[in-house]
C-alpha cells in the first residue's frame, strides 16, 4: 500500500509539473499562461492578496519542482522551449506567477523572453506588470523589440497608481491594456489615449475588499466615449463563480483588433 500511495504521489507530482510548464488558464481574458520567471515581492495596495503568492505556496507543499523556493523569484531557463511547442494559435499571458519587468531580472533574460515571443508569430502574448517605470527605461534604451503579437498592460487598482498609465503610453509596445484587478477604488479620470483594451475585476478570496458597481460603470462609459474594448472580468468576492460576471444583466468580454472570446 505504501508503494502503491508513494508512486501515486509521484505522478501526481509529474502530472502538475506537465500542467504548469503548458498551461491551460482559467482566466477569462487569456487561454494560457507561461511562467518563464516566477516569484515577486509585493510593491502596491493590489498586491495585498495576492493569488500567485497563495498559489506558489501551495505548489510548493505538493512538492512542484518548480516551486522549490515558493515565491521567491525564480528564473527558468527551460520554460523557454514552451511555446514553441504549442502548434495552434494561442492567447499567453506571460509571468501569471511573476512581474517580467521586477528589478532583479537581468535585462538579459527578458531579451530572451522578448525573442522566444518574436519568433512565435502565431500567439498573442499578453504582459501585465506594476513597474512600468523598469518597463519604460529599458524601451527608451532601445532594449526591447515589439513585434504585433506582444501586448503590453499595466496594472491600476485604484486613483494613485493612475500614473502606471502614463508610463505605458510611452513605450513602443503596439497593443497596450489596462487590467483594472483588483479594483478597489474609483478611477473617474482615465486618459485612454492609446490604450487599446480595459479589463476590470473584483477581488476574490478569504477576505476581498469591495468593488462598487458604480466604479465599474464609469469605467466602462469612459471606454465607451474612448472607443477602447472593454472586459469585465467578475465582480469577485468570497465564491467569485456565484457573483459571476454580468453587468446590468449581460457579459462585456469585448477584446482589442476584434478579437472576441466566447
Amino acid at each position: 500500500m505504501k508503494n502503491f500511495l508513494r508512486k501515486y504521489k509521484k505522478e501526481l507530482i509529474h502530472s502538475y509539473q506537465l500542467n504548469f510548464n503548458m498551461a491551460q488558464s482559467s482566466i477569462e481574458w487569456t487561454e494560457m499562461t507561461w511562467n518563464p520567471v516566477t516569484g515577486c515581492n509585493k510593491i502596491s495596495a493590489g498586491c495585498k492578496f495576492c493569488y500567485a503568492e497563495v498559489m506558489a505556496k501551495r505548489l510548493k507543499a505538493m512538492g512542484i519542482k518548480k516551486y522549490t523556493n515558493g515565491f521567491k523569484l525564480a528564473i527558468h531557463e527551460d520554460e523557454l522551449n514552451t511555446p514553441y511547442l504549442w502548434k495552434k494559435s494561442k492567447m499567453v499571458f506571460v509571468n501569471s506567477m511573476s512581474d517580467l519587468f521586477h528589478k532583479d531580472i537581468p535585462i538579459k533574460f527578458i531579451q530572451k523572453v522578448f525573442k522566444v515571443m518574436k519568433e512565435n508569430p502565431r500567439h498573442v502574448f499578453q504582459i501585465l506588470t506594476k513597474r512600468p517605470e523598469v518597463l519604460l527605461y529599458y524601451d527608451k534604451e532601445g532594449l526591447l523589440e515589439w513585434t504585433h503579437n506582444i501586448w503590453m498592460g499595466v496594472s491600476v487598482e485604484n486613483e494613485r497608481k493612475i500614473k502606471r498609465i502614463e508610463l505605458l503610453q510611452q513605450c513602443s509596445a503596439r497593443t497596450k491594456f489596462l487590467s483594472c484587478e483588483p479594483l478597489i477604488g474609483p478611477l473617474p479620470n482615465l486618459n485612454l489615449k492609446g490604450i487599446d483594451w480595459v479589463i476590470v475585476g473584483g477581488e476574490s478570496g478569504r477576505t476581498p475588499r469591495p468593488m462598487e458597481k458604480e466604479w465599474v460603470v464609469e469605467i466602462k462609459r469612459q471606454c465607451k466615449k474612448a472607443d477602447v474594448a472593454f472586459f469585465f472580468k467578475q465582480w469577485g468576492g468570497t465564491s467569485k463563480k456565484k457573483t459571476g460576471n454580468l453587468l446590468n444583466g449581460r457579459k462585456y468580454l469585448e477584446m482589442p483588433e476584434k478579437l472576441e472570446m466566447s
